[in-house]
């Protein structure tokens, strides 16, 4: 469906269509802003040779099918836009390269290569970022262990998409958070669970007060072990 749209709308300027996030593990690009929201189950990538204002609003009416078929919307991208921009995005586009599928045309990714020093210096950003917000939303929950319960449910996604790109970083491409975690206490030398109980809330709504309350001292400890470790990555 998407294909056939897609062809209708660029015709020979379609180069590549690709697939990624497709794994139920996974943490996507849209399932990092909002716990509560349901992410439609397949993410892609297009191709063209030249985008312009008549196709974005071309493809602006086919959306709405496309989220009734449980696809994303796709992301468009004229050519070479990719590669110039993986250093601005890196850990984004770093998961692209790492975990996809081409659905149609060349292989896109050919020869790209996201540098192992912008992928360490995006994560330590991002695991600082993540331990700071954190502490600051602790302190907003006043005490209350059930605005702790939300603070802890919606940075799980954040926090899984975090802990697959440090396995990246290690040389596993993969996207199954929860196998990540596990490599990641073991390398953070953390009691099992330290990082897999906040990985496997990645699609939970809610949990109890006082599970969260057990939970939040463990969670960012092991936040804090991780800002360390990626900011000691390669200095060993």
């Amino acid at each position: 469906m998407l294909e056939r749209e897609l062809r209708e709308i660029f015709g020979p300027r379609l180069q590549a269509l690709v697939a990624y996030g497709f794994n139920p593990n996974t943490t996507g690009r849209h399932a990092q802003h909002d716990a509560h929201k349901e992410v439609p189950h397949l993410q892609t990538l297009a191709f063209v040779t030249a985008l312009t204002f008549d196709d974005l609003k071309r493809c602006s009416e086919k959306a709405a099918g496309w989220h009734s078929a449980g696809l994303a919307t796709p992301l468009l991208l004229a050519a070479h836009e990719f590669e110039r921009s993986l250093d601005a995005f890196p850990l984004e586009f770093g998961a692209i390269l790492a975990d996809h599928t081409v659905l149609f045309g060349e292989n896109p990714f050919r020869d790209l290569q996201l540098s192992p020093a912008e992928l360490r210096r995006a994560c330590e950003v991002q695991a600082r970022s993540h331990l700071l917000h954190l502490r600051e939303g602790f302190l907003e929950t006043r005490g209350r262990a059930d605005a702790l319960a939300v603070l802890i449910v919606r940075s799980a996604r954040p926090f899984a998409a975090l802990i697959v790109t440090v396995s990246r970083l290690e040389g596993h491409a993969t996207s199954d958070t929860e196998a990540a975690g596990r490599r990641a206490e073991h390398a953070l030398q953390l009691p099992p669970g330290s990082v897999t109980e906040i990985v496997k809330l990645t699609h939970a709504h809610e949990i109890p007060s006082t599970e969260a309350v057990r939970l939040f001292p463990t969670y960012l400890n092991a936040v804090e072990r991780l800002v360390q470790y990626v900011d000691q990555w390669g200095r060993r």
